[in-house]
Formats: C-alpha cells, structure tokens, sequence
C-alpha cells in the first residue's frame, strides 16, 4: 500500500476521501463493525455544536436544513452513508494492535492476526477514544456508582437521584443541564463555567467563527481547541445563575457515602459522572517512538516529529480551533494528503 488509515471514522473517512482523489493505493482499517467512529457511544441527546451547513466531510454536504443541529443518531448514519457512497476501501473488525518498520516500510499487525504492509501511515483514531478520568483521593472507598461521561446515555437512570457531574465543558454543562431537570445534580468545577452565545445578531457563532478566519488560524486554534468555553444552546446563563444545576469548586476527595468538597464539608452523593475528556488511543505506535512518554503523539501539525512516513489526523487542535470536529477534520486530512503526495514523490 502507498497508505494504511488506522481508523474509519470522520478523521479516517476525510482522508479516504483526499486519498482517493488524488489516486493513492490505499486501506482503511477499522476496529468495529461499522465506520461511525465514537459516535454511536455518545449520550442520546447530542447535537452538533455546529448547524449542518458547517458540519460536512469533503466531497458530501450534511442531508439537514443548513441551520438545524444535527443529533447523534443523523451523524452516525451521515458517516455510513459518507463511506458507502465515496466507495472507500474499509476492513472492518480490523483493530490494529501493533505497527512496526523496517527499511522504511511500516508493518501493520491486526488483533485477528491480520498483517499489511505500508510505505506511510495515517493514525486517525482521533482525540475522543480513550477515556480519562483523574485520580481523586479515597475513590476505592466510594459505594456510589462512578463513570465517564462517555458511558452516560439519557437521564432515565438517575431520576430521583443525587448526581455530580464533573468538568466545565460542552459534555459536561450540557449532561449537568439534562441531568438537573430530574435529579438532584452539582457541577464540579475548579473555575466556573464561561459561557459563549451559540447565535450572535442573530447568526451562528460558527458564522462568525469562519467570516473573521478565527476558525482555521493555526496558531490561535491550538489554543483556543484547548479552552473551557462553553457554547449556550439555551438558558444556560439564567439556569447555571438558578443553581440548575449548583456550581462547586472540585471536591478533594470522596469518602463511602460522597464527596469532599474543597472547604472540608462532606456531600453525600449516589452518582459521580467525570466529564472530563480523552487521551490519545495510540498505543499501537509505542515500539515506533512516535509518542512522548505521556503517550502523546509527537508531531507538529499532522507530520510525526520522530518517524517518517507516519501521519496524524483528527488530533485535538491539530491546525486549527475545529481539527477534531466533522467540520473541521476535511482541511487537516488535505493538508496531510498532500504532505504524503510530497514525501512519496521524493522517494
């Protein structure tokens, strides 16, 4: 192959998309049975953060009235539809356990004992799959039930019941917001949540996000992909300021019945809901030297620092404020496309 694509989902289908356009040899390998990515694991109320008419892949413009907000379940079946039609080459239940290289050539070892060979790779298993929940003191001792944001599906389970949510991001305040509707629920946080109008004289944010270029400035996007802003899909302002849900500063610990908070009061709580992000999936890179010790890739824009031939797509603040977003992983997989063009070219 000119390229293997570790992973089917938006990141692995935008580059699909430009390999085939520009007419390279190519395979996309993907762990499920299905090239959804994380989608179909999100909670069952998700929208888009951004309407349809910003939240295509290349080549396939979202099936949705452009101003709409698209759910979890439209996503998934948009990213199905997107592999079927652009007719991408995708081995699925092919999850890559290990990728070594040898005379400059990459070899790609599958869990069902599946073996390719490669001259570059394109690592797009994306900043969403591997959850991370931090060490809090006493956890062990909790009696109540604690999970990551990404096992939470609806509100049905807790109903009646005391809930911490943990995080000050979009997943967090929007799971908080839903979940303060029916049970008794606090936010966590170690600052308090700042809010960003989702529509601005009356235009979306990510109307303005792309008219002013704000959107794909690299150097603003790396910081920016990194902050705690959350975007207002309601009254967020007005029931955050109600105590629906209550803001707290991040307890310290827990104890069998609850939670510390940080001026030594004590909480008792039934459930704790960590929202509190991803780490890199990329294990499978180890024996490469392509990640620092934290197992963060090493790359500057997509490009592995470390190892040639190795690439990256849909990593968080990549190139840009949106790099891991549907809307955003099309200009990161061109850009990447065509840094491969060049290097195999030279070669």
């Amino acid at each position: 192959m000119d390229v293997i694509v570790v992973g089917g989902g938006q990141a692995g289908l935008a580059s699909g998309y430009h390999l085939k356009k520009n007419g390279f040899n190519f395979l996309i390998l993907e762990a499920s049975e299905e090239a959804a990515g994380s989608w179909p694991k999100y909670y069952d109320s998700l929208k888009l953060f951004s309407p349809a008419k910003y939240s295509s892949l290349p080549g396939m413009p979202f099936p949705s009235p452009g101003d709409r907000y698209p759910g979890r379940d439209e996503v998934v079946q948009y990213l199905k539809r997107y592999a079927s039609h652009n007719k991408l080459p995708i081995a699925y239940h092919s999850q890559v356990k290990h990728i070594g290289r040898e005379s400059g050539v990459f070899e790609v070892n599958t869990a069902a004992g599946e073996s390719y060979r490669s001259r570059t790779i394109i690592c797009a298993t994306g900043s969403f799959s591997r959850p991370f929940i931090p060490h809090i003191d006493a956890q062990s001792d909790y009696l109540g039930r604690v999970i990551h944001s990404s096992e939470y599906l609806s509100p049905d389970s807790f109903t009646g019941q005391s809930v911490i949510v943990v995080g000050r991001g979009n997943s967090a305040v929007q799971i908080a917001m839903e979940l303060s509707e029916t049970a008794e629920t606090t936010l966590a946080v170690r600052d308090q949540v700042s809010l960003v109008p989702q529509r601005i004289l009356g235009r979306d944010l990510h109307f303005w996000l792309t008219i002013t270029g704000v959107d794909s400035f690299w150097r603003f996007g790396k910081s920016a992909a990194n902050a705690s802003s959350v975007i207002d899909l309601g009254n967020y302002k007005e029931r955050l300021h109600a105590g629906h849900p209550v803001q707290k500063q991040m307890f310290t610990a827990f104890y069998p019945e609850g939670v510390v908070w940080s001026d030594g009061s004590r909480e008792e709580a039934d459930n704790v809901i960590f929202a509190t992000g991803f780490r890199s999936n990329l294990e499978y890179l180890r024996g490469l030297g392509g990640l620092d010790p934290n197992g963060v890739p090493v790359q500057k824009e997509g490009i592995s620092s470390s190892v040639p031939g190795l690439y990256f797509v849909g990593l968080n603040g990549q190139r840009s404020f949106a790099s891991a977003t549907i809307r955003g992983v099309g200009a990161d997989a061109k850009y990447v496309v065509k840094q491969i063009g060049r290097s195999l070219k030279g070669n």
